[in-house]
């Protein structure tokens, strides 16, 4: 381990330490950055029966990645838990990764080829692949390097990649166990189908967005020449071109009689049967709707029940095949336009209306999805998503906040199979060999029984020959794993799994999962699973569900917008630390964050009156004061207060903090900081110190005590300036992040004593806020009265008058300054009588200023009123406005008189 680095210069050679006068997270934040990381201080040690686990992973960022607020807020919760749990006594275990990011990270390297005038099919998939590996080289530590850069405290020495070899053998394992269980299985279905990606995708990543659009109402003639019709809508003409059948409802009395009938599909002249069908809606368009199996969901559950044929009418680019006929070769988009044009040259469309429509886009390229039969792998969800639900139902995984687990319980209960396979090249490749003696293998068209004898070889490692015929021509399946297939093993896979390794048996389950709404069904559900199926265990026992980050007026950020919040750009005007605290001080449950930059300004402040409250009491206490003792004599109300103060803040921070609330615990540490120790002990220290003796000594162990313990609550919110100040500082050898939290110190606390001190702060700030209202410069003594609204607000007051005289500026009078000409001020405790001498003579001089104002206004107005001509020729109005300001001025005349007749 790097030593802890030695204090800085400015350090008194008597004890006492010079900071410098202005905090500088610039030059703070990369050193300690860099030390915690060359340190490995982060490596957890064995957890035994004083060392409990605590442990989590990391949600692995894109490798394609740059740090965005949501990762600086995830990131920062989870550090604040990694960092809290560790002072704490845990051994602690984050757990830090990329993901490899299939089609993100293919695109960048697509265009970064494309820029060079080629594609990926010239390069080939051994050169394309090779070219990935080596951007990700190049590129895949800038996310890495920015979360060190956040603080974030993991244990670097293990950071995993999705596609390092100790995962890829965990992904191999699972694809082959749930294959031999029959839980993975290839068929042809209904997929997603991205055209400008040319792969599949699962239903979560074709995003459904609310898209206007049309309903064409196109007429398909009567296949018997009798001169009748059917009229279907439909928001896709160009899919008419595939369609087998036409359905209604069976109940629909529009159609009685009809069903059994054929009617013409245009331009294809084929003639297809009218269906019924219960699963037919009778309230859209017409009620008869066009059935084409190749490309519709619905319409591949329909043709399946009633024996229809899947007509292909578009390929794997978006294309129109030849089975579109005088279509083919045309974009889809474009066939559209050509369709509808041709069906009103013929006089088949009937109407066109405006229609919104839910558009699935690729959530990586935004293109527009489209449905499509393909041959797929896919993972039979339902066996695996019962045990999943009753984890959660059981307790075994809580949800914070628990609303969520409604949202969870909801997406498992109705999951549908998950389609695994992706047509890219760039992920986990498929563990499944086909013998080269089969036909049609690489066919994603042929159905699966169109080959021959040989079976699928499906293994963990690469075969050299079929175990069926011998053969050693031997082709392994093209796609790859979704993205999402070997992430749902991170809990357990980073740990080591399939091999049980000492890591599993310590840190498996973790204790928490620290992650956004939006995942819920991508990540968290599937985490579940897999951990239970695999581990026989929840892959964590808490998972805590945080909520987006918005700009100041609630907005999305985006580009497009202009308003998003560079994180990066944010840590380098005002620190991370100020980033940090505005994060997890804003972060509410079920409340979406709305941030902006004066917020963080804010609390850069706040990190800037921490190092000023530092250097004071590092320049007025010596490193060698004695830390205070329960019962102390020499201790005073004052040192008493805080010590009681703290031992409170401290109980609410872990409260806080062992129920996930995390802005609870900064506020409340906000509010001991600033308010408490800053503007209140911090001031009456100085009185203390100045009086010498036992007492200004004990205040000195106090003051360094108080800070000391600060700094470690402080510490997992603010980790830079805390570690800074502990080192500058001499609060021990070691770095603060090493430290154990304070301990409880029952004994200090004292409620009733804090009772008192509420009453004296009430009295100090109620004379402030009179002195403000009277506009009583600052540097100004007043005298001061108080009549107590209780005998024993009295003593209190008695006690400490020389406190409250010096906090607010005043000097007690003898008496309560009755007929004086005082400002008298009602508050809770009492009453406060407030003179001040130069008050009564401002005021004269005020009045005495403003009355001569109004005379001349007056003397102006009757002028005008007095000539014949202004009120003879004048509009109504305007004199009736005159003789108005005339009454106003007058009663204005006379209340300045009474009040100066009260002055004088």
């Amino acid at each position: 381990m790097t030593d802890f680095p030695p204090p800085k210069a400015g350090s008194a050679g008597d004890g006492h330490i010079e900071l410098e006068k202005a905090y500088d997270p610039k030059a703070v934040e990369p050193r300690w950055a860099r030390y915690w990381v060359e340190s490995a201080c982060f490596t957890p040690g064995a957890p035994d029966a004083d060392r409990p686990a605590f442990s989590m992973v990391i949600p692995p960022p894109n490798v394609t990645g740059s740090l965005h607020m949501g990762h600086a807020l995830n990131n920062t919760l989870q550090d604040i838990l990694a960092r809290y749990h560790r002072m704490r006594g845990a051994s602690v275990l984050w757990v830090p990764g990329t993901d490899h990011a299939g089609i993100a990270t293919q695109n960048v390297v697509e265009r970064e080829v494309a820029r060079e005038g080629r594609s990926r099919d010239d390069l080939g998939r051994e050169a394309f692949v090779q070219r990935v590996w080596e951007w990700k080289a190049k590129y895949g530590d800038v996310i890495v390097n920015q979360l060190k850069r956040l603080g974030a405290s993991c244990d670097w020495g293990r950071l995993r990649f999705t596609l390092d070899e100790g995962l890829s053998a965990a992904v191999r394992e699972v694809f082959v166990r749930l294959y031999e269980e029959g839980l993975i299985y290839r068929g042809e279905y209904m997929i997603n189908w991205c055209p400008r990606c040319r792969t599949a995708l699962s239903d979560l990543e074709a995003e459904q967005v609310p898209t206007r659009g049309k309903l064409w109402y196109i007429r398909y003639p009567a296949s018997d020449g009798s001169g009748g019709a059917v009229v279907v809508a439909t928001t896709r003409p160009e899919t008419l071109l595939g369609d087998m059948a036409v359905a209604v409802h069976p109940e629909d009395e529009r159609y009685a009689g009809r069903v059994g009938a054929k009617f013409r599909v245009p331009f294809v002249e084929r003639d297809v049967p009218l269906l019924a069908d219960a699963g037919v809606s009778r309230e859209f368009g017409t009620g008869a709707v066009k059935i084409t199996p190749g490309h519709d969901f619905k319409d591949f559950e329909l043709g399946r029940a009633h024996g229809l044929a899947v007509i292909r009418v578009m390929d794997e680019n978006g294309r129109m095949t030849a089975e579109a006929g005088p279509y083919a070769g045309l974009d889809r988009f474009e066939c559209r336009e050509r369709i509808v044009r041709d069906l009103q040259a013929r006089g088949l469309l009937e109407k066109e209306e405006p229609y919104e429509v839910l558009l699935g886009h690729c959530y990586r390229c935004r293109s527009v999805v489209e449905p499509r039969v393909s041959l797929q792998w896919f993972v039979r969800m339902k066996p695996l998503a019962e045990p999943a639900i009753r984890a959660v139902k059981e307790g075994r995984t809580r949800f914070h906040p628990s609303h969520w687990e409604a949202t969870y319980f909801d997406w498992l209960e109705n999951v549908r199979d998950w389609c695994i396979s992706r047509q890219l090249w760039w992920g986990h490749r498929i563990p499944v060999w086909y013998c080269g003696r089969q036909s049609g293998v690489g066919s994603r068209e042929s159905a699966v029984g169109s080959r021959q004898s040989c079976p699928p070889i499906v293994a963990r490692e690469t075969p050299s020959r079929c175990p069926t015929c011998g053969s050693e021509a031997l082709e392994q399946d093209p796609d790859v794993l979704d993205t999402w297939f070997s992430s749902a093993l991170w809990p357990f896979s980073t740990l080591g799994w399939p091999v049980q390794t000492e890591d599993l048996r310590r840190f498996y389950p973790t204790s928490v999962l620290v992650t956004g709404f939006d995942i819920i069904f991508f990540w968290v559900a599937r985490m579940m699973m897999m951990g239970l199926k695999f581990m026989d265990d929840v892959p964590f026992r808490d998972v805590y569900i945080h909520a987006l980050v918005r700009d100041a007026e609630g907005k999305k950020m985006s580009k497009s917008k202009g308003n998003v919040i560079d994180p990066l750009d944010t840590m380098g005007e005002f620190g991370t630390d100020a980033l940090r605290f505005t994060l997890a001080a804003m972060v509410m449950m079920g409340r979406d964050l709305r941030l902006s930059s004066e917020r963080i300004e804010g609390y850069k402040h706040f990190i800037n009156k921490l190092w000023n409250a530092a250097r004071l009491v590092l320049r007025s206490a010596p490193v060698e004061a004695d830390p205070p003792r329960a019962g102390d004599p020499d201790l005073g109300f004052f040192d008493r207060w805080i010590l009681s103060r703290l031992e409170a803040a401290g109980g609410e921070v872990a409260a806080a903090l062992d129920d996930y609330r995390f802005s609870d615990g900064a506020l409340a540490l906000y509010q001991f900081a600033w308010s408490d120790f800053c503007d209140w002990y911090l001031e009456l220290a100085k009185l203390q110190l100045r009086g010498g003796g036992a007492g200004a000594k004990a205040t000195a162990g106090v003051m360094r005590h108080v800070l000391g313990a600060l700094l470690k609550l402080l510490h997992p919110y603010v980790p830079f300036v805390t570690e800074e100040l502990w080192q500058r500082g001499r609060f021990s050898g070691r770095p603060v992040s090493q430290e154990r939290l304070p301990e409880p110190a029952p004994a200090f606390r004292d409620p009733a004593l804090e009772a008192q001190m509420a009453v004296l702060q009430d009295v100090v700030t109620e004379v402030r806020h009179a002195r403000s209202v009277i506009g009583v410069p600052n540097a100004t003594v007043v005298r001061l009265a108080l009549v107590p609204a209780k005998p024993e607000v009295g003593k209190l007051v008695e006690e400490h008058r020389d406190v409250i005289s010096h906090l607010a500026r005043a000097e007690w009078a003898d008496g309560q300054l009755d007929g004086q000409g005082a400002k008298s001020f009602v508050f809770s405790h009492g009453q406060i009588h407030l003179l001040w001498s130069e008050a009564r003579g401002r005021e004269l001089e005020e009045l005495d200023k403003r009355r001569g104002d109004v005379v001349r206004q007056l003397s102006a107005v009757r002028m005008r009123l007095e000539a014949r001509d202004f009120v003879e020729k004048a509009p109504a109005e305007v004199v009736e406005r005159a003789r108005r300001r005339e009454e106003e001025l007058v009663r204005l005349a006379r209340e300045i008189d009474e009040r100066l007749a009260q002055l004088r």
